[in-house]
C-alpha cells in the first residue's frame, strides 16, 4: 500500500509531461500556420485563372501568403486589376530587386491585415489572374 501513492504520483507526472509536450507541439503548428503557400505553376505564361495555385487563396487576417515561382519564366504578383489606377499599390513583387520573381524558386510574400477579397495579376502576362480571400 505504501507504493500506491508513489506509483500514482509517477503516473500523474507522466500524464502531465505528455500534456506539456503536446501543448508545446501545438505552438509549432500555430507558428507554421502564419504562412499560406501558393505557387506560380509551370507554364503559367499561357494560363489564366489556373496560373496561380491555389486560386483563390484563402487566408485569415494576419496571415502571410508566400508565392513561389515554380515556372521557368519571370512573373509578378501585383495587386489589383490590370489598368486600374490602384494596381500594385497594396502589394507588388516588382520587376527588379530582391522580391522580383525572376527565376524558378524565387519567392514573394505579403501579409494581409484586413479582411476582404484581393485580386492580383502578372504584369508581364496579364491573362494570369488570381484572388486572395482574407477572412
Amino acid at each position: 500500500m505504501v507504493n500506491k501513492p508513489i506509483y500514482l504520483a509517477a503516473s500523474l507526472l507522466g500524464i502531465l509531461s505528455v500534456i506539456a509536450i503536446g501543448a508545446s507541439g501545438t505552438d509549432d503548428v500555430f507558428a507554421q500556420s502564419d504562412k499560406v503557400q501558393a505557387s506560380i505553376v509551370p507554364g503559367a505564361s499561357t494560363l489564366t485563372d489556373t496560373a496561380y495555385s491555389p486560386n483563390p487563396i484563402e487566408a485569415t487576417v494576419g496571415q502571410t501568403v508566400v508565392w513561389t515561382n515554380d515556372d521557368s519564366a519571370f512573373h509578378t504578383v501585383t495587386s489589383g486589376i490590370i489598368g486600374a489606377p490602384d494596381a500594385g499599390k497594396m502589394f507588388d513583387s516588382g520587376l527588379a530587386g530582391p522580391t522580383a520573381l525572376t527565376a524558378k524558386g524565387k519567392t514573394f510574400e505579403h501579409t494581409f491585415d484586413t479582411a476582404g477579397e484581393y485580386p492580383y495579376f502578372c504584369t508581364l502576362h496579364p491573362a494570369m489572374v488570381g484572388t486572395v480571400i482574407v477572412k
